[in-house]
């Protein structure tokens, strides 16, 4: 590891496991992975869980980066990183370190966890390297603080798939223009097109808005609502829906109760839009429009097949085969949302238990673990993952890219309740693909503002 102005990027295990190819993301920068990391993925790569792929993706990784015929000096002052497809970026040194070699001075932090030993190996190479820079990676909060702490001057989380700074400045889906949206413009075009009304307006005339296709618009006096369906470096395209005509669809027995919803179930009744995601709330009503617009689309229309429902289910690997049952009965205790909302659906029938039968077998629902996803190849299908925020972007990717000929994906999470460890809503793949998939022509977010469930729960999510 020469002396020059390439910073030395220490990774901890977790950024491994979060992003198996990340040594291929510091670009010019060289690399260090200790050997304590290395022995905490030899541990977890047996595992019966998701995350012990990961962590046999990244043992490969490193193998394929070192080669077969370096020898140990070589590794520990490091190794060129090799050209990758995909990875041209990354021209720095990978090095593994002997941690476990290191006499360390008084001062240091107790090495009697890996957490210690790895951010001791980060103030030895600070210490060996210095004037250079040495960068302690990590996505463990406490770790962070923890170097901090220990003496360590730059410590920071992995941030190569974050793709905003603060969830403050996250799209809506949506943007509301103070006043008249009329007043703002000077010219603009209407035609018809069929049964729609489309508005031509010049992109200067928009006061800077950022526009992007799909994305919906609306005032704070007039009856208008539109949603952006093209634009270039000239014009903008609106399609006028009108706020009534949106306050007044209607899907199995379902009317949206504020425009929001409004926007949301005009989404998901468009067979045009392949990927429909709802954030907002708890009690915003993004489960009761998805399993309304589906039920709507599945049985009255015949726009589609099936509907299958799947979410993301802590520890289930473990856990679900001890449950009786086959894997949809296996899939109810996390489903429960997904069935009481069925209920709540057909409450005011004659028979609400036999309707629900009869509407789970006409909609042909199905009921999936995300985890055995992966493989499949879905068709003519409504898919909704339900619970979001709490999957990586590899993840989310993972059910994408599942999704075949005549698929509509609906995506519905809550970045405030997030409860993985290594998870923020910065980092959380629901913001990833709002961010990913907001200029895509097939695709639309919609941030349901406004609690419905009941003033309680209104009252709840503005005080508590």
């Amino acid at each position: 590891m020469e002396q020059d102005g390439r910073k030395l990027f220490v990774l901890d295990t977790n950024v491994l496991l979060h992003e198996p190819l990340a040594i291929y993301s510091f670009e010019e920068h060289d690399v260090v992975v200790p050997m304590t990391v290395l022995e905490e993925l030899d541990q977890i790569k047996d595992r019966k869980r998701d995350v012990s792929r990961d962590a046999r993706v990244a043992i490969r990784a490193l193998e394929d980066a070192i080669g077969g015929l370096t020898t140990p000096e070589q590794i520990v002052n490091g190794v060129p990183l090799p050209s990758r497809e995909g990875q041209t970026a990354a021209s720095g040194k990978l090095a593994i370190f002997p941690d476990h070699q290191i006499d360390f001075t008084i001062g240091t932090l107790p090495g009697d966890n890996n957490d210690n030993r790895i951010i001791n190996t980060a103030l030895h190479l600070q210490k060996q390297y210095s004037p250079r820079s040495v960068v302690l990676v990590t996505k463990d909060i406490n770790m962070r603080l923890k170097a901090k702490g220990a003496g360590m001057e730059r410590v920071e989380d992995y941030r190569t798939d974050q793709l905003i700074d603060d969830i403050r400045f996250l799209t809506t889906g949506f943007y509301q223009y103070k006043g008249n949206f009329w007043e703002h413009l000077n010219r603009v075009s209407t035609a018809r097109q069929g049964r729609n009304t489309v508005h031509e307006v010049p992109l200067k005339e928009m006061d800077e808005t950022p526009l992007y296709v799909n994305q919906y618009l609306i005032d704070d006096e007039s009856d208008f609502c539109g949603r952006v369906v093209d634009r270039d470096d000239e014009q903008v395209h609106i399609l006028d829906l009108g706020r009534n005509r949106l306050l007044n669809q209607e899907a199995w027995g379902v009317k949206p109760k504020n425009i929001y919803q409004g926007m949301a179930m005009q989404a998901l009744l468009d067979p045009d839009i392949d990927l429909v995601v709802l954030t907002g709330p708890a009690g915003c009503g993004k489960t009761l429009l998805t399993l309304a617009a589906a039920l709507e689309m599945v049985v009255e229309r015949n726009q589609y097949e099936k509907v299958i429902v799947t979410r993301s289910t802590p520890e289930i690997a473990e856990s679900i085969g001890f449950l009786p049952g086959t894997e949809e009965e296996k899939m109810m205790p996390w489903l429960a949302a997904v069935t009481d909302t069925l209920e709540v659906l057909h409450k005011h029938d004659v028979n609400p238990s036999g309707s629900m039968n009869y509407i789970m077998e006409k909609a042909n629902i199905q009921f999936k673990s995300i985890n055995f996803m992966r493989g499949r190849s879905i068709q003519n299908s409504i898919v909704l993952l339900d619970e979001c925020q709490n999957l990586t972007a590899s993840q989310i990717k993972t059910m994408i890219t599942r999704m075949g000929e005549g698929t509509k994906l609906i995506c519905c999470g809550n970045l405030s309740q997030i409860d993985s460890n290594y998870l923020t809503a910065v980092t959380s793949g629901l913001t990833y693909i709002v961010e990913r998939f907001k200029n895509f022509e097939g695709s639309a977010n919609i941030y349901l503002n406004g609690v419905v469930r009941s003033r309680l729960a209104e009252y709840a999510e503005e005080h508590l």
